[in-house]
């Protein structure tokens, strides 16, 4: 951005539907008012129309770059009081910076209108666009900026309190309109003059054509000539880049690391294409920087204090000499100089104390003189902000694979492909020859994701619509192809520029369809055309993971995010008694173990502790929290990959943040269990720290009452089917890109995290889910048990006392709910004391990891298609066929209770439902004449009668059910 770039902050009110008539006569005169930074703009008046449109251009100068997403743009509508009888308030809304994008990235996004109080009468949505545009300024000379200066105008010199013009009120009579301009931007004074109706901000309402003194950032570029290029979010600066920056490392424990920054070094008598590279040697501890021409190394390096074993620390400058690019050990090393320190006069840095300046000190040796290095030796904290950018020792150096990352998805959209129909298409004369009516089809390709229409004839439409799942950055073209499905060759296609495709964030946004010439090769440069519409559908949130362990569900569009509510701190503190995973040395074991946790689109990789069974990382992230019943997920890894080999799991935790209570610090340890072909194997566990902080309860409970997904998902929901197989393309897209990071993150360890074997057949998964079923109707039957024992009288005290309750309940009717909510009131109340205080983690127990018989475990593990023996196979064909035939079993049960409930009103036994004829003709006048309070009495005294009074067969009603006829007798 250059220094003389000014930014302007374009709001396009479009429309608005379904506004609440305010005029008294079923209309409204809307207009609308617009605030942004203490400046205001005012649309036209659309009069006497409740779906006005506008399509007004409104601009505004943004004072501050840098605080841009800080600031809130409101937008108030209001029936104009000039034309109508009274000045009503029609809605508002409010939109924070962080929803603001570029120009070329705006869509329409329609907003509902809120209230502005608790009686406030709103309905209705508006429609906007709002993006930024950053101009390249003419440079004013010196003397025409003193000029102006001294000439500034006196009207702007007055405070802004003598301009202000009372808000308008519901109470205040009708005034005569103010002429209106063609031009909207022509009539700021009257826009001033039109001030925000709420009381509480007619104070702090400056003039639109006031200018604001100079921010802080404009202050900065004034004086030092300087400009800040990258614009981010503070929310996003502090949960993406910030997360060990932070001062506040209280979920972890500090962990003393000795720091040393090797900057450069000078060399008298050395030539300067010389290659130079420095060692630090602390005991047993030796560690050297890469080796450079140039003499400037420029890096950290961090020692675990408390694994020292010296006293002493001393930084050597190395010359290579003889360096052969064909046989580089074959290189002569020659020290230039020793530079002593004592460990013990080493400062102390805590933050936030500026950085120790690096130092020149001469190097010590006995044949070379004039020889210096730079460096900085200190004693800090993991919370140092030199610890992201250091070489720990205890993940091996210059490694770069164990050092600790932070990965973002990449952004996801849905690319919806409609196919409508094709005209003249030049087929093949032979194959048309031989098929009278010949059939097409078309085929989209996006990257390696294929779909395909029905088959169609020439000439007929198809409407179709084909979802692909597109990642930013985008493939480079869309290819749509129609083949003829008598051969399956193509008869044209066409390459759409993905970038170029048009976005949306709702369904009332129209895409326009358009004719595209079909090519077909070099001797066919026209082969037809056809008829497509093709958007992004930026309205969706493209699920990356299961659904029941997402940790994101915002839609893709910038503009529909809402603020945060809540931020999710996480300390990795370590982990104990973890088993060894490879050899090492021959037959002795060792884990190099790394932590990877993942929350929304932001995955975060501890650094590897190498050779330890109890590493301790201490380290804290955080991330934005936008709801709270999303789910965090932690897997613990060991590194292979630094050697060339792949990541081997170790176990996995999962946290539902609605389990966590608000503000407090939950630190306990997790088992970690691994499933294997071999068996369930607990390999440790992780001790992890973590805290939801939220400072609104409003904005937490409103959560709770809003859609899960965004809005495209209900109004134009994709099918279950559809949905899976997205869901796995985009699982696959998020594992290609993240391997393709560097440091990469391996495809095991994304797939792991992601579970993306979720769909595969399990018959231990199948045995939780069933037990899972049967144990949500224990409780009714529980409770039909108890219900059983009052009507046998086994606890005759406990019936009599059931019918005290029945009469008290049959004469104070009124008081049946109350009492029922109160019962409900004191025992949830009570429950509380036997609250869980430990989070709710992956159970062993629950998902029958410790019951599986082997040959189902491998049978769960084995890949698809499978490559077992005929033997294998068939034995699991069998089992899956007895399975499958209990099941058959119980879904024809159940079939057959609801054929004979409706063959009992079709009349289908002619005699059963003339049966239930006279019985509904009798109830009808049993009721008409019996009190229900009566009936109610008397029908619970006849179901807890005493045994005597009772048979042992079946009730009347239970036979004559059992005898309906079913649909069962009609299937072969």
């Amino acid at each position: 951005m250059a220094e003389n770039c000014t930014r302007k902050l374009i709001v396009e009110i479009c429309n608005a539907n379904n506004l609440m008539p305010k005029d008294g006569q079923g209309t409204a005169s809307a207009y609308a008012i617009v605030d942004f930074a203490g400046q205001r703009r005012r649309t036209k008046t659309k009069f006497r129309d409740l779906n006005p449109v506008w399509d007004e251009k409104l601009e505004f100068l943004v004072h501050d770059i840098g605080s841009m997403a800080s600031e809130i743009l409101e937008i108030n509508l209001y029936n104009d009081k000039k034309i109508g009888k009274r000045s009503n308030f029609l809605g508002k809304i409010k939109l924070a910076g962080t929803v603001f994008v570029s120009a070329g990235a705006e869509s329409l996004v329609y907003y509902s209108l809120e209230k502005r109080s608790v009686f406030s009468q709103v309905k209705g949505e508006i429609g906007v666009k709002i993006f930024y545009v950053d101009e390249e300024a003419a440079p004013t000379p010196p003397e025409q900026k003193e000029e102006t200066a001294e000439e500034k105008p006196p009207e702007e010199e007055k405070p802004a309190e003598e301009n202000k013009e009372e808000a308008p009120k519901e109470e205040e009579k009708p005034n005569p309109p103010p002429p209106e301009s063609s031009n909207p931007q022509d009539a700021v004074a009257a826009s001033t003059s039109e001030t925000n109706p709420a009381p509480e901000e007619e104070n702090n309402q400056p003039l639109a054509n006031k200018e604001e003194p100079p921010s802080e950032t404009a202050k900065y570029k004034a004086e030092t000539g300087k400009s800040t290029e990258l614009i981010i979010n503070n929310l996003e600066l502090r949960s993406l880049s910030g997360d060990r920056n932070r001062i506040g490392y209280d979920l972890v424990d500090p962990m003393p690391f000795l720091y040393v920054r090797v900057v450069k070094a000078k060399v008298a008598n050395k030539e300067p294409a010389c290659p130079l590279h420095a060692k630090i040697v602390i005991g047993t501890h030796s560690i050297k920087t890469k080796t450079q021409i140039d003499r400037d190394w420029d890096q950290v390096f961090a020692f675990d204090k408390e694994r020292l074993n010296s006293c002493s620390l001393e930084v050597s400058v190395w010359t290579e000499e003889g360096q052969n690019e064909e046989a580089p050990s074959s290189l002569a090393e020659s020290c230039l100089g020793t530079v002593p320190f004592d460990l013990q006069e080493v400062p102390k840095r805590v933050p936030p104390d500026s950085p120790l300046a690096p130092q020149w000190y001469s190097l010590e040796s006995e044949s070379e003189t004039g020889n210096d290095v730079m460096v900085a030796v200190w004693v800090g904290t993991q919370a140092d902000e030199a610890f992201q950018e250091a070489w720990q020792s205890d993940s091996g150096g210059l490694i770069p694979e164990t050092r600790a990352k932070v990965y973002l998805s990449p952004k996801l959209w849905y690319l919806r492909l409609t196919v409508i129909q094709t005209q003249d298409l030049q087929l093949d004369l032979v194959s048309e020859a031989k098929v009278r009516s010949p059939e097409i089809f078309v085929k989209a390709l996006l990257g390696a994701q294929l779909f395909k229409t029905s088959r169609t004839q020439v000439g007929s439409a198809w409407n179709e619509d084909l979802v692909f799942v597109a990642a930013e950055p985008f493939e480079p073209f869309l290819v749509v192809k129609v083949a003829d499905a008598s051969n399956g060759q193509s008869v044209g296609e066409v390459k759409i520029h993905v970038s170029s495709i048009d976005r949306r964030t709702d369904d009332k946004t129209e895409v326009k369809s358009r004719w595209f010439n079909l090519i077909g090769g070099e001797n066919k440069p026209y082969a037809g055309r056809i008829h497509i519409r093709v958007c992004l559908e930026g309205g969706y949130h493209v699920l990356d993971e299961a659904a029941h362990v997402t940790s994101d569900v915002r839609a893709t569009a910038k503009q529909l995010t809402k603020p945060p509510i809540g931020l999710l701190d996480v300390g990795i503190r370590g982990a104990n008694n973890l088993l060894p995973v490879k050899t090492k040395d021959g037959p002795c074991g060792t884990t190099d173990a790394y932590v990877v946790a993942k929350y929304g689109p932001k995955w975060i990789h501890t650094r590897t502790i190498l050779d330890r069974f109890n590493p301790h990382w201490n380290e804290q992230y955080t991330w934005d929290v936008y709801d709270p019943c999303t789910v965090l997920t932690i897997g613990v890894f060991d590194n292979g990959r630094y050697k060339g080999d792949k990541d081997v799991s170790i176990g996995k935790v999962r946290l539902r943040l609605s389990t966590l209570d608000m503000n407090k610090v939950y630190r306990n340890s997790h088992t970690l269990t691994v499933l294997s072909p071999d068996g369930a194997k607990k390999m440790g566990e992780i001790e992890i720290a973590i805290r939801f902080c939220c400072s609104s309860w409003l904005s937490l409970i409103q959560a709770y009452g809003s859609p899960m997904l965004p809005r495209m998902h209900h109004v134009s929901p994709l099918g279950p089917a559809q949905q899976d197989i997205l869901r796995y393309t985009a699982m696959r897209i998020v594992t290609a890109r993240l391997a393709r990071s560097e440091p990469a993150l391996g495809q095991e360890v994304v797939q792991f995290m992601l579970d993306s074997d979720t769909h595969v057949w399990s018959m231990r998964r199948s045995k939780a889910n069933w037990f899972r079923v049967v144990g949500c109707l224990s409780r009714v039957a529980s409770l039909v048990r108890w219900l059983d024992e009052i009507r046998t009288w086994v606890h005759p005290p406990t019936t009599v006392l059931v019918h005290g309750l029945l009469v008290a309940a049959v004469v104070c009717s009124h008081l049946v709910l109350p009492t029922i909510f109160m019962y409900a009131f004191l025992i949830l109340a009570l429950r509380l004391r036997y609250c869980r205080r430990i989070p709710y983690n992956v159970e062993s127990r629950l998902s029958y990891v410790d019951v599986v018989s082997p040959d189902e475990l491998d049978e769960e593990f084995d890949e698809f298609p499978t490559n077992k023996s005929s033997d294998t196979i068939r034995i699991r064909y069998d089992r899956l066929r007895a399975l499958a035939s209990r099941v058959q079993t119980l879904l024809g049960d159940v079939a057959v209770q609801g054929e004979r409930l409706e063959a009992l009103f079709s009349w289908k036994d002619p005699r059963a439902t003339g049966i239930l004829l006279v019985f509904c003709l009798f109830v009808s006048l049993l009721f008409y004449l019996v009190p229900l309070k009566v009936l109610v009495l008397g029908a619970g005294f006849y179901y807890i009668r005493h045994p005597r009074f009772r048979d042992d067969m079946p009730s009347i009603p239970i036979n004559f059910f059992r005898r309906l006829p079913s649909l069962s007798d009609q299937i072969m």
